[in-house]
């Protein structure tokens, strides 16, 4: 994994994987393709969408236990404090050799830069939700919502994808 390939990717995905309209209708639609991909590859995610702290979706699969459901708040956690992709800003914490209790003192219990939340933008307006993943190793959680978000907005998962 080249870290900085990583990052700058990971801000493409950022800003090309954004709605120009979003709303309970929209999640639920995302969330159910999601699910289905989930479901067809057997993986043990828990998925949920919120939107402005209201939860729109959520789904857990066979295997998952309530430990992914604490994962997917403290990866939110992340995206809503910073705006960004929780497995950017774990990426961009490993490169400056530092962790977030270190650099602004918040808590690990409920903090997780690691891979699998991903905020819900509005074209021009910013940040209005998230959508997180939990049960696999991170980039792959991260691969995940990435994947479904490409199809879901018609972008092509080529240009998006991190390198294997």
């Amino acid at each position: 994994m080249d870290l900085e390939k990583d990052l700058t990717r990971i801000a493409l995905q950022e800003e090309c994987l954004q709605f120009d309209h979003f709303d309970v209708n929209e999640a639920w639609k995302l969330g159910s393709r999601l699910r289905e991909l989930a479901a067809s590859r057997k993986l043990a995610v828990a998925i949920d969408i919120q939107m402005n702290a209201h939860p729109l979706f959520f789904t857990a699969m066979p295997g998952t236990t309530p430990d992914n459901i604490d994962w997917i708040r403290r990866k939110r956690n992340v995206v809503l404090r910073y705006q960004r992709s929780s497995y950017a800003i774990g990426l961009e914490l490993q490169k400056e050799k530092t962790t977030l209790p270190a650099k602004i003192g918040v808590d690990d219990r409920d903090y997780a830069p690691h891979g699998g939340c991903f905020p819900i933008k509005l074209r021009g307006s910013g940040c209005v939700g998230t959508i997180t993943v939990s049960g696999l190793p991170q980039r792959e959680d991260h691969e995940l919502v990435v994947e479904a978000l490409a199809e879901f907005l018609g972008q092509s998962l080529k240009e998006l994808a991190l390198d294997k």
